[in-house]
């Protein structure tokens, strides 16, 4: 039979349905006939041993249901196909304008923005022949994305203004459409900085850790000064009371905050509705590192957060949690599902030097260097050998219940981690996992609300 995640959630019995997608809540019954059947049972096994505890009659009602689950392709479902051949176009840019920043961020793994060299700007030259290297290596993709990213890239603010428009100018050329984004801290956002991306419709990320005494332990300014409050006023000027959906508010939790549920209930007081809160992966001798000691109180906060989202929900004062967004019904197409993170493939990282890497957390580690934008024809995407193919059908990803909501985890995390690109970062596998287990239940939770209104 094909893969089911079966789990207890409060009051609700679960089943995930891996290969279709398809949630079922069920009763007590039915929970245990589809565990029994999940360990090899037969179904007239099953039958007799339900039978011990349960009437005759219900057992056979609720295998009756079930087998009719199985026959409709929503329980136990069969193992999708690999996908072969897969073209390898480039979808989006990580764009870095900026090797340099205003803050000395702790956790921070580019090296205070400068990834380990001098801080350096890129030229509109080099962000030009990357923007004209996207549009080539796009192919017959008519979308294409660009994230101005850093360091701080608001400290190279004219290059994103000339780039922005460069880069609309020439998608409308070539017929396509181009979306940016642009990740800041936000203590440099000003209001000509505000006028221009919204009126060029930019997302932007806005970095905020929550509590101002979480966020100041961790980023602060050159002179040890915390940042909090710049970063704060920073964010509040670009939304103005917008309800725009063109922000997310993206911090980062560690082993100083393992209370992290406060600091999401910190942004939401402060009236933030779409909110992202990541946790650290760093080396596990910093004192910020979070660790498989954490684990059980990490899951226990994302319950909080859970519970603190269908709060807000029933007062009408809902927000969005990143890691809550799933779609079952449409959901990642099969193509997407199947290939996992785009890093090295869809997805690129360009330096101010010009030189392309896989992803923005590669940058500087020369055995991945794939080219540069500014050398005609040097851009090659790497061999198996040295960037073996990832996602959620290889390795031990293979037999995870979660393998097509995370697409074999984040490739730098496993590299950085484990020295294996394909060996995923355990404890990161397993806050994904109860992450998503959340999602379920309020997926659930709030499907059987609305049904009894």
């Amino acid at each position: 039979m094909g893969d089911v995640h079966s789990f207890r959630y409060k009051d609700l019995y679960l089943v995930l349905d891996v290969e279709s997608n398809c949630l079922h809540a069920v009763d007590e019954l039915a929970f245990e006939a589809i565990d029994l059947l999940n360990k090899g049972l037969s179904w007239s096994q099953c039958c007799q041993s339900l039978a011990k505890y349960y009437a005759e009659a219900d057992v056979e009602n609720v295998l009756t249901e079930l087998k009719t689950l199985v026959e409709k392709g929503m329980l136990f479902s069969k193992k999708m196909s690999e996908i072969d051949g897969e073209e390898k176009l480039v979808k989006a840019l990580c764009l870095h304008v900026a090797h340099a920043c205003n803050l000395r961020c702790q956790y921070c793994f580019a090296d205070a923005g400068s990834f380990g060299e001098d801080q350096f700007l890129m030229t509109l030259e080099v962000g030009q022949k990357a923007i004209d290297f996207l549009l080539e290596a796009s192919g017959e993709r008519r979308h294409c994305e660009v994230d101005f990213f850093g360091g701080e890239p608001l400290l190279n603010f004219d290059a994103v203004k000339k780039l922005t428009r460069y880069g609309y100018q020439k998608a409308r050329k070539k017929g396509k459409i181009i979306q940016f984004t642009l990740t800041t801290n936000a203590v440099l956002m000003n209001e000509e900085a505000v006028r221009f991306l919204k009126a060029n419709n930019f997302q932007v990320i806005l970095s905020l850790d929550g509590r101002p005494e979480v966020h100041d332990t961790m980023r602060y300014d050159g002179r040890g000064r915390g940042s909090h409050a710049a970063a704060l006023s920073g964010v509040r000027r670009f939304l103005d009371g917008s309800v725009e959906n063109n922000y997310y508010i993206r911090g980062t939790f560690t082993a100083q905050n393992l209370d992290f549920s406060n600091d999401i209930r910190y942004l939401v007081e402060q009236g933030f509705k779409r909110i992202s809160l990541e946790p650290v992966v760093a080396p596990p001798d910093q004192s910020y590192a979070l660790k498989e000691e954490h684990l059980a109180r990490l899951k226990k906060e994302y319950e909080m957060v859970a519970d603190l989202y269908l709060q807000k929900a029933q007062e009408d004062q809902p927000f969005e949690f990143f890691h809550f967004n799933i779609d079952l019904e449409r959901g990642p197409c099969l193509v997407k599902r199947l290939s996992g993170c785009g890093a090295g493939k869809e997805y690129l990282a360009i330096t101010p030097h010009g030189e392309i890497y896989p992803c923005h957390q590669f940058v500087g580690q020369r055995q991945f260097l794939m080219g540069n934008v500014l050398l005609e024809n040097s851009f090659r995407f790497l061999p198996e050998s040295s960037f073996p193919a990832a996602g959620p059908l290889v390795g031990e990803c293979r037999q995870c219940w979660a393998r097509y909501h995370c697409g074999g985890g984040c490739r730098a995390n496993a590299y950085f981690v484990n020295g294996d690109l394909k060996r995923p970062y355990a404890l990161g596998c397993s806050l994904q996992k109860k992450r998503l287990e959340c999602a379920l239940y309020i997926k659930a939770k709030r499907h059987l609300e609305a049904e009894d209104q």
